[in-house]
């Protein structure tokens, strides 16, 4: 499993021109599933997110996670992480799951989020065309694999 993880001051997903999910403060996860990836990897990068501590303090020192500064996460499925560009000029997408396997483990993310404490979790549409608003803050993004 992969995610490309945004620190943002808002952000939104729409899909056909309506806004489907907004948040404020908190992180854009742009999550891939690879074929070998199960809830294990759900669990373990969730925990992972909620508790990196990419967040200021007083003394602007990144000392506080989503969880200590009540942040929200918008969840957009993202099979493109598993692109692989090296041969030719068109990716090769076959490391990414199927849908029928990613888009089970995109949700269980989304809602093990909740269960670690984000007040606020929004989503994409599993397979749309969706349209990603991203204010990055700082700009801080991470690469994170299971």
């Amino acid at each position: 499993m992969r995610v490309l993880m945004q620190r943002v001051s808002q952000a939104s997903v729409a899909v056909d021109g309506q806004v489907i999910g907004a948040i404020g403060r908190g992180y854009v996860l742009l999550v891939g599933v690879g074929h070998d990836d199960s809830e294990a990897d759900v669990d373990m990068l969730a925990g992972k997110i909620v508790n990196l501590r990419l967040f200021a303090d007083d003394n602007g020192k990144f000392d506080r996670s989503l969880l200590d500064v009540s942040g929200e996460a918008l969840v957009v499925s993202q099979f493109t992480l598993y692109g692989d560009p090296r041969k030719g000029r068109r990716p090769d997408f076959t490391a990414a799951a199927r849908p029928e396997k990613a888009k089970p483990l995109c949700d269980a993310f989304a809602v093990k989020l909740r269960e670690l404490g984000v007040g606020n979790v929004q989503t994409g549409r599993f397979g749309a065309a969706m349209a990603v608003e991203i204010h990055n803050d700082g700009p801080v993004t991470l690469w994170l694999e299971s």
